[in-house]
């Protein structure tokens, strides 16, 4: 708990804007998706405002994204505590993970304030019975981004390329993740690759998230279950690469 405390009140102490910045970020890329996306690509989100339904997605990345980014470095950004004290080094990635959380509740606060506005204009949205998976969404998604996040902070202990790679590579992803657009879109448009957009866990959940909170989208259990069967299992391959290199990193970090 120390930890994530310490996570939470240093990442923007030195900022003007402070905790606003979980709140600019969603937003300006919300915008600027419709402006691209939907208003120059003319891609079609039905009768979801294509505002809502960009915000929604850039939602349920962000907190995957951030648990990536936030703990791919661990051994790393760690390195001087690490040789001086010992403790489970896991508690490290996992104490970022869990402060990501307040982060994703102010920006989910934000989605439900639009939510309502949108619904309040007579918008044809609403939630499903799937909002009670909720709690295994975001359960995935930290699985996820800690699982990957672990194995890459392990191996730039001696492959400090990777931390380069991580920056442009997240983003690479966004755009096979269903992010800025809907699955159904990919499929006509493009059917020959659509298979790497839809095997892709990330897209379950980005689709399975809209589904719940905007009754739109692709939602299969099939999809359900192999994300949640691969999110732990990229989980543990992560922890038990992460604790094997926690004894050695220290001579080549």
């Amino acid at each position: 708990m120390l930890w994530v405390k310490r996570e939470i009140t240093t990442v923007y102490k030195q900022t003007i804007l402070g905790p606003l910045w979980f709140l600019i970020q969603p937003l300006f890329t919300s915008v600027i998706f419709t402006l691209i996306f939907n208003n120059i690509a003319n891609i079609e989100t039905g009768a979801v405002p294509s505002f809502l339904f960009n915000l929604a997605g850039i939602t349920a990345w962000n907190y995957f994204k951030e648990c990536l980014t936030g703990t791919s470095d661990t051994f790393k950004k760690n390195a001087a505590i690490f040789g001086k004290v010992y403790f489970p080094r896991v508690i490290m990635p996992m104490a970022t993970t869990i402060s990501n959380l307040l982060k994703f509740a102010i920006q989910i606060g934000i989605l439900i304030i639009f939510y309502v506005f949108y619904v309040l204009k007579g918008s044809d949205i609403s939630p499903n019975l799937n909002l009670l998976l909720f709690p295994i969404y975001v359960i995935m998604m930290a699985l996820l981004g800690l699982g990957l996040g672990m194995t890459i902070s392990a191996a730039t202990t001696k492959y400090r390329d990777l931390t380069v790679l991580v920056g442009f590579g997240v983003s690479l992803l966004m755009y096979i993740s269903a992010v800025p657009y809907p699955l159904s879109e990919i499929k006509i448009k493009q059917p020959q690759y659509s298979w790497i957009v839809e095997y892709n866990p990330l897209t379950q959940i980005i689709e399975g998230f809209r589904y719940m909170i905007l009754d739109t989208g692709t939602f299969t259990w099939f999809g359900f279950t192999y994300t949640l069967i691969i999110s732990i299992l990229i989980f543990l391959i992560g922890l038990l690469i992460f604790n094997r290199t926690e004894k050695t990193f220290i001579d080549t970090v």
